[in-house]
């Protein structure tokens, strides 16, 4: 007697519950016929979102939601579709319509299978008060920070999310987790500037408002009063935020190993092409990570040397840059990635030893730049972006500061600004820091380095 199906969940609520829904849409695939494979991703995002701006909350946001997202292969010949409706009959034409149109698409090179079955360490990092957070548990961390400066106006938000995952695939590749992120962005606004304050944690509880909104209005007095600065090259002391910023793009348009196969990125394996002070890990087993410990793909995340005291040690891959480098995936894919390639997406800079303050006190003359902003990559292969400096960039001399400077816009070279014998310092400040591509990306410390290069004030 055959076993009928496990029904499916109307309203999922757990990773079981998505893994039931990935497994169902494996056996439709295998209904289709022989030579069709695939990856399946499950994943349910509950997100909630207060706002607040001018020192009032003005909304909250709420949304619980499923989606599907499957890669199929017919003879090597692939599509890939994505929906929100589990039911069973939506899932079935999912898989139909999917095949139908891998059937007519060119055979593509780069297919490296089906996710083989492969086993994952843990299953994520989650707090239940966060995953559970309601508005009134945002807002009393927006009250904080608010209250931190009553004489100023205050805005940004305060955001929770749970994330749940599963994955399946048709080579017998099955993992389900669940993580959460707390995060708040902020700024206190004086009648002409503004400063910024940021923290990301896996829970809501360890977002100090109180501490953040002074941190943001300190910076905000300061620049009240701002002198424009000509356009140079100056030593540069980077708080977390802008370091974070460089670490993004380095890691988007260098680490990755689908940039370095078609000669787009900087890397050169081998090489000591930063300072000795620079070393760079992904690494999904940090406990303060929030992410999940697996990739899209379902492949397990690995502990990722990228920089080694200086060394360009390693790069990122997924299944396709791995099959086509002749080597194994790190599990960096991340969801709708073919044709970005793998991302580091859990990126360390490790700490130094010395204080913030201690970094300023050593500039004779330069810049404090808490945050950059509009960034743009010019030439991945030097890595040379442009952008903004943005809430609080401040003058430095003799080790102390003087006083607030104009926006300014910079162009330079990542790797040039951290080269062997341009770090002079690397802070014990490392948390999560926003560097423009999201939150829950990387973590570092303030930098100090020997030469940055502005161009021009913010209008050019």
């Amino acid at each position: 007697m055959a076993t009928s199906p496990t029904a499916l969940p109307t309203r999922p609520t757990t990773p079981d519950d998505l893994q039931v829904i990935a497994d169902r849409i494996v056996a439709h695939v295998t209904d289709a016929g022989e030579g069709v494979e695939a990856n399946v991703r499950v994943e349910r995002t509950r997100h909630g979102l207060t706002r607040f701006a001018n020192s009032f909350v003005h909304q909250h946001v709420g949304e619980d939601t499923v989606a599907v997202a499957l890669t199929v292969a017919v003879e090597g010949r692939t599509s890939s579709a994505s929906t929100t409706a589990i039911d069973d009959e939506a899932l079935a034409r999912l898989v139909h319509d999917t095949v139908e149109a891998a059937r007519q698409q060119p055979v593509d090179p780069h297919w490296p299978g089906a996710t083989p079955a492969t086993p994952t360490a843990g299953t994520g990092t989650i707090d239940a008060a966060t995953a559970e957070a309601d508005p009134d548990a945002r807002a009393a961390v927006v009250r904080d920070f608010v209250d931190a400066a009553d004489d100023l106006r205050a805005a940004g938000f305060v955001d929770t999310e749970l994330s749940q995952v599963a994955v399946a695939s048709t080579a017998g590749q099955r993992a389900a987790g669940q993580t959460s992120r707390a995060t708040l962005d902020g700024i206190h606004q004086t009648d002409t500037s503004a400063g910024a304050a940021h923290a990301t944690s896996i829970r809501l509880a360890d977002l100090d408002g109180a501490s953040l909104g002074a941190q943001a209005a300190d910076r905000a007095r300061r620049s009240a009063s701002f002198v424009d600065l000509e356009p140079g090259r100056y030593e540069v002391v980077l708080a977390p935020e802008a370091v974070a910023t460089v670490l993004t793009f380095l890691s988007v348009y260098g680490f990755n190993a689908k940039a370095h196969l078609e000669g787009a990125s900087f890397a050169r394996l081998g090489e000591d092409q930063f300072d000795p002070a620079i070393t760079i890990v992904d690494d999904p087993t940090d406990a303060r990570r929030t992410g999940l410990p697996f990739d899209a793909e379902g492949t397990p995340k690995q502990r990722t040397v990228l920089v080694d005291a200086g060394r360009t040690t390693a790069l990122a891959h997924d299944r396709r840059t791995a099959a086509r480098s002749e080597t194994t995936s790190t599990g960096h894919a991340i969801p709708g990635g073919a044709g970005i390639g793998a991302v580091p997406t859990d990126v360390t800079l490790q700490p130094g030893t010395t204080p913030l303050d201690e970094l300023i006190a050593g500039v004779e003359r330069g810049l404090f730049v808490t945050q950059f902003h509009y960034v743009r990559i010019l030439d991945p292969k030097s890595s040379v972006a442009t952008g903004l400096t943005r809430n609080g960039t401040f003058l430095v001399e003799d080790g102390e500061i003087v006083g607030a400077v104009g926006n300014l816009r910079f162009t330079q070279s990542f790797l040039d600004a951290l080269a062997p014998g341009a770090v002079t310092g690397v802070g014990d400040d490392a948390r999560y820091a926003h560097g423009e591509f999201g939150p829950g990306m990387v973590i570092c410390p303030s930098l100090r380095l020997a030469s940055w290069n502005f161009t021009g004030g913010a209008k050019g």
